[in-house]
C-alpha cells in the first residue's frame, strides 16, 4: 500500500498509538488528517474552553509531528466526505482511526464503513466494551462485577513508543487550526502530550507520588490529591492504557498496605471510567432519559431563578458556589466538587439533573459524554449503580469534611477571605458584628442560602417516595 490515512480523533499523540503504528505498518506514507466535523461544533455541546483546549492540542500534535518528518492536516466538513476526497487525493488504502464508543461516535464510524476502507483499532479504553461481558454476553449494569470482569482479562501488552518517523506527503493543503483562547483554564491545563506525559509521571513515580495517599486525600478539594489527567484522558493526549500501565507499576512499587491502598484505589477511579463508557455503548438512551426508566417520572421543577443562582455560583453556600465559580474559571472541577454540586442542584432544588449535565458539558475542558452522563445519574440516583435515592450530599457538612479551612472556597469566593474557619462554610451563622468586621454581610455581599438543605432534603425524600410507590416499589 502506498500511502494510509490516520484519522486523528480523540487520539491527539503519538505514543501508544495503534492506528498510527497500523498504518506506519501497512503503507509508505501516513497522512494524519483531524476533521472539524461542523454539526458537533453546531451542537451546542463543545464548549468555548473545550474547543480552546483541542485547539491547543492540535497544535501540539502538529509541533510533534513535524519533528518526525510529519504533518498535521486539518480539513472541516462532514467527515465521510472528506476523507473519501482526501482518499482519492492520495491514493490511500485504508484509514485507521482509534474506535469511539458514544452514539454519535458509532453512527458516524458506521456511515463512514460503508463507503470507507476503515479500520477501527484499541485505545479509548483498554478493553473494548463489547468484551467486558457478562457469562450469558449482555453487560454489566453494576460496577463492581464489571471491575471483577475488567481487571481478570489478560493484558493487552505494553503501551508502544513513539516513532521515530513519520512519511508525509509535503504538497497537501491544510486549514490553518483555530487559535485557542488564553485564559486560566489554558494556564491551568496547557495541551499536548508532553504535558500529559509529564503529569502522569509527577503523579505516579517517586515514593513520594500523590498516588499513594490518593484513598486518603482524592475527596479534599484542598489538597492537590487527584492526577488532574482527565482532560489528557478525554483528547487521548494520554491513552488509557499508558495511565492504566502506570497505576499497576506504582501497585508493584508500593511499600505498605496504605501506599497500595491509594495506587489501588485510582486504578479503580480509572475503571469507572471504562464502566460508564460501557454504559453508554450499550445503553445510549441514557444520553436523554435515566437509566432507570421508572425514575423518568421524578416531578422536576421548572425553576429558572434557582438555576441561574446554582450556576453562578449565588446559592449561598461556599462549597456549591466555590465549585461552579471555579468551574465557570477553570473549566475543571474536582469530582468531589462536582458530586456536591450535581447533588444540590439534582435533589436540593428537585431541577432535572439533564440541566445540570448539560451546563457541565458546555463548561468542562474534560466534558465526555459518558462520564458526565453517568456521574450525573449517579448522583440524582436515576443511573447504573448510582447512589440510593435518599442519599443527599449536605453541602454544609461535606464542605467542612472536604475543605476543613475553608482554603478551596476562599480560593474562588474571595469576599469569604476575612471570614473566620468555624464559620467559613455557614458564614449567615456569624453575627451581625461579625459579619461587617469580616466585610462579609450576608445579604450584601454573599447571598443567603437560597433553600433550608434540611427541608429541601425533606421534600426530595418525599418526590422520590412517590414516584417509587406509584411503580409499586418499596419507598
Amino acid at each position: 500500500m502506498d500511502a494510509a490515512i490516520w484519522w486523528v480523533r480523540r487520539d491527539l499523540r503519538l505514543t501508544d498509538n495503534r492506528p498510527l503504528a497500523a498504518a506506519l505498518e501497512s503503507a509508505g506514507q501516513v497522512i494524519p488528517v483531524f476533521i472539524l466535523d461542523r454539526r458537533l461544533l453546531a451542537s451546542g455541546f463543545a464548549g468555548e474552553k473545550r474547543l480552546s483546549f483541542l485547539s491547543s492540542g492540535l497544535r501540539a500534535l502538529d509541533n510533534d509531528l513535524r519533528a518526525r518528518g510529519s504533518r498535521l492536516i486539518l480539513r472541516s466538513g462532514d467527515p465521510v466526505q472528506v476523507l473519501a476526497a482526501l482518499s482519492r487525493e492520495v491514493g490511500a488504502g485504508a484509514v485507521f482511526a482509534e474506535e469511539d464508543f458514544s452514539p454519535f461516535a458509532v453512527g458516524r464510524d458506521r456511515a463512514a464503513g460503508q463507503v470507507l476502507p476503515l479500520v477501527l483499532l484499541p485505545g479509548l479504553t483498554v478493553h473494548p466494551p463489547r468484551e467486558v461481558l457478562k457469562a450469558d454476553r449482555t453487560p454489566y449494569t453494576t460496577f463492581t462485577p464489571f471491575n471483577k470482569a475488567w481487571q481478570a482479562r489478560p493484558w493487552p501488552g505494553d503501551p508502544l513508543p513513539a516513532p521515530r518517523h513519520i512519511p508525509t506527503p509535503p504538497a497537501l493543503e491544510s486549514e490553518p487550526v483555530p487559535s485557542a483562547r488564553d485564559g486560566p483554564s489554558s494556564s491551568f491545563f496547557p495541551a499536548g502530550e508532553a504535558e500529559a506525559r509529564r503529569r502522569l509521571e509527577a503523579f505516579t513515580t517517586g515514593p513520594g507520588a500523590p498516588v499513594y495517599a490518593y484513598a486518603d486525600n482524592r475527596d479534599r478539594l484542598d489538597l492537590p490529591g487527584t492526577s488532574q489527567l482527565s482532560p489528557y484522558l478525554r483528547f487521548g493526549m494520554l491513552s488509557s492504557r499508558q495511565a492504566f500501565a502506570a497505576a499497576i507499576q506504582a501497585i508493584d512499587r508500593a511499600w505498605d498496605h496504605r501506599s497500595r491502598r491509594g495506587a489501588e484505589t485510582w486504578l479503580n477511579e480509572l475503571v469507572w471510567r471504562e464502566f460508564f463508557i460501557s454504559v453508554l455503548y450499550h445503553f445510549p438512551e441514557v444520553r436523554s432519559r435515566a437509566f432507570r426508566p421508572e425514575l423518568d417520572g421524578v416531578p422536576w421543577l421548572d425553576d429558572a431563578v434557582g438555576f441561574a443562582a446554582w450556576s453562578e455560583g449565588r446559592t449561598g453556600y461556599p462549597a456549591i458556589d466555590a465549585a461552579m465559580r471555579q468551574l465557570a474559571q477553570l473549566g475543571w472541577v474536582h469530582n468531589r466538587a462536582r458530586m456536591i454540586a450535581a447533588s444540590f442542584l439534582a435533589k436540593d432544588l428537585l431541577i432535572d439533573w439533564r440541566q445540570g449535565e448539560r451546563h457541565f458539558m458546555q463548561h468542562l475542558v474534560d466534558g465526555d459524554p459518558a462520564a458526565n452522563n453517568g456521574g450525573w445519574q449517579w448522583v440524582a440516583g436515576t443511573g447504573a449503580d448510582a447512589a440510593p435515592y435518599f442519599r443527599i450530599f449536605n453541602p454544609v457538612l461535606q464542605g467542612k469534611k472536604s475543605d476543613p479551612e475553608g482554603a478551596y472556597v476562599r480560593r474562588f469566593l474571595p469576599e469569604l477571605e476575612r471570614v473566620p474557619d468555624a464559620y467559613v462554610h455557614e458564614p449567615w451563622k456569624m453575627s451581625a458584628a461579625l459579619q461587617r468586621e469580616t466585610g462579609c454581610v450576608i445579604g450584601v455581599d454573599y447571598p443567603t442560602p437560597l433553600i433550608d438543605h434540611a427541608l429541601a432534603r425533606q421534600r426530595a425524600l418525599i418526590r422520590h417516595r412517590q414516584v417509587r410507590s406509584a411503580k409499586g416499589q418499596a419507598p
